[in-house]
């Protein structure tokens, strides 16, 4: 059976990278100030990989009119719904930046939302949640309780995408059996 401590795959780390997946090493650095094992997981594939990170940069950290605050909650439940693990780690340091309510936080890595959420928050979370468990069901009325809420249809556009990466990021890390302790999921650029 291949595989490595990080994976359950072969897994080419930084100090044996050459080519195009140690340029990308350098790229998720110099973007993220450290490298995760998602990204490491990825490395027999660097062009992904830096696809990858694109699109995560892009969906977390790009233009919305989603909070940076409104992205983790949601890329938290998500992960906690999808039992991943890795993903609520990582998206949990990410989410204590921003919510510096204890409780709160181990509420949402539990798949759980605190009762004093902002009904805009919460309405975003349930839409994410639904599209995640139900996609078959999402319907246009869901869109329009959406737009009830004052959510903008560029917003809705940026909570599907949000959503659709959560579960593609969560199938990686659990398809994959992507390792983490406290160490790996901490020290990266808010």
């Amino acid at each position: 059976m291949s595989g490595s401590t990080l994976t359950w795959i072969k897994t080419i780390l930084e100090d044996k990278a050459t080519g195009d997946l140690k340029r990308a090493y350098e790229e998720v650095l110099r973007t993220r100030g450290k490298i995760s094992n998602i990204m490491r997981a990825q490395s027999l594939n660097p062009n992904v990989l830096r696809s990858h990170l694109e699109l995560y940069v892009t969906l977390f950290f790009g233009k919305s009119g989603l909070s940076r605050a409104e992205r983790e909650m949601i890329a938290v439940t998500l992960s906690a719904g999808n039992r991943c693990n890795y993903c609520v780690a990582h998206h949990g340091e990410a989410l204590s930046f921003y919510l510096k309510n204890r409780d709160q936080l181990e509420l949402f890595k539990q798949g759980q939302q605190p009762m004093d959420l902002p009904q805009r928050t919460k309405s975003l979370i349930d839409y994410a949640l639904r599209l995640t468990l139900d996609p078959g069901g999402v319907v246009m009325e869901d869109l329009e309780a959406l737009r009830r809420m004052g959510i903008s249809d560029s917003e809705i556009l940026d909570l599907v995408l949000l959503t659709a990466y959560m579960n593609f990021v969560t199938r990686v890390a659990q398809g994959l059996g992507v390792q983490y302790d406290e160490q790996e999921a901490r020290g990266y650029k808010p």
